[in-house]
């Protein structure tokens, strides 16, 4: 059922989930599976199932969770909003540690690296003239999860000649490998010999490893030919999706709404800092501006990158490639803004995010 998820088959993903419930009844993770679903409104039993008590003796915590996240997303998709919200906020109660959710440590991290690209920026010219000579195109995907960035890669995946690496770390890697092991060779070397583990085809790659953000200004000044796409919305839209995805593992801030709003913020406050300074290197995508108008932005995009345009640019819904992240149900459906103002309904439980963002000063028309 999850392998048939990721590929698009959704109705047959559907059956299988199904009958796996069937089989094992206490199946707390296909529950939560079949609940991203658009699953069948006739689909009675497994949801009179997913409510009852005896579904919640002797679980263990992580089936807890699952169980009551697939409550809230099918009592959200019933737009009853006041009984979902309960069941997120338990969900994520159970889920956070705060020892894990490490947000002080990003934020730390991305300081780090601000200062670090400053030292490098000093170096480009003498970089510059040990440049490698054959210098593939890097497409880089930044911004927050929940930001539109699994239906980015999508519509560049169309092209042809590009290879999506999906989420992958390997720039992180081959800036640590770099600096702790290899000072002699350039990035762009060590991330080349990188990519080609991956495939021999890489004119243009994409890599959505959304944290990128934080080495944008390393990436503009030690990536040749790098191109940087930041990727953002309404920020109380992207918190409450950051808040209902249930990730499995990497973003840990996720289950707490104020560590998950300071994290929005330092991502902000630093993409401001580096478009000041890498202003041809970064390509601004509003989420919410894509979905009310495809065909206008899309363009502007394919524009901006050099592309030639093509109409199937258009239809990100109808490529075929696997999708496993938390995106990959929504990414099969056409472009729309169904989830655009979503937080509007949940607006009692996103008051700590809302006081933060109200007090950081940027966004006093937040609730206009």
């Amino acid at each position: 059922g999850s392998i048939l998820k990721n590929f698009g088959k959704l109705k047959e993903a559907e059956l299988a989930i199904c009958k796996a419930i069937e089989i094992n009844p206490y199946l707390a993770s296909a529950y939560f599976s079949l609940s991203t679903l658009n699953y069948s409104k006739e689909s009675k039993v497994w949801k009179k199932q997913l409510f009852s008590e005896n579904l919640l003796r002797t679980k263990l915590t992580k089936d807890k969770i699952n169980i009551y996240f697939a409550r809230g997303n099918i009592l959200h998709n019933e737009k009853k909003y006041q009984e979902s919200s309960k069941y997120y906020t338990l969900a994520n109660k159970l889920k956070l540690n705060p020892k894990l959710s490490q947000s002080e440590d990003r934020i730390k991290k991305t300081k780090k690296l601000f200062i670090e690209a400053d030292k490098l920026e000093i170096n480009k010219q003498e970089i510059n003239k040990k440049i490698s000579i054959y210098s593939p195109e890097c497409i880089f995907i930044v911004g927050m999860p929940r930001s539109g960035s699994t239906l980015l890669e999508s519509i560049l995946s169309i092209n042809k000649d590009v290879y999506d690496l999906g989420e992958n770390n390997i720039l992180e890697k081959s800036y640590l490998e770099q600096k702790q092991f290899d000072q002699k060779s350039l990035l762009i070397d060590i991330y080349i010999k990188k990519l080609s583990s991956y495939t021999n085809k890489f004119n243009i790659t994409t890599n959505k490893w959304l944290y990128n953000y934080q080495y944008t200004g390393i990436i503009s000044s030690q990536i040749p030919n790098a191109k940087i796409i930041h990727c953002y919305r309404n920020p109380l839209d992207n918190i409450l999706s950051i808040y209902r995805a249930n990730f499995e593992s990497g973003n840990e801030f996720s289950s707490s709404l104020v560590d998950c709003t300071k994290i929005y913020l330092d991502q902000v406050e630093i993409m401001t800092s580096y478009k000041n300074r890498f202003r041809s290197k970064i390509y601004d995508l509003n989420y919410d501006l894509l979905v009310e108008n495809p065909k206008n932005e899309i363009k502007s995009l394919i524009s901006w990158l050099g592309w030639q345009w093509d109409d199937s640019y258009l239809y990100p819904h109808q490529n075929s490639r696997p999708v496993s992240t938390a995106s990959s149900v929504q990414v099969r459906s056409p472009i729309n803004s169904k989830s655009k103002g979503g937080w509007k309904y949940y607006e009692d439980m996103l008051k700590p995010s809302i006081e933060i963002l109200l007090e950081s000063g940027k966004y006093q028309d937040l609730l206009s």
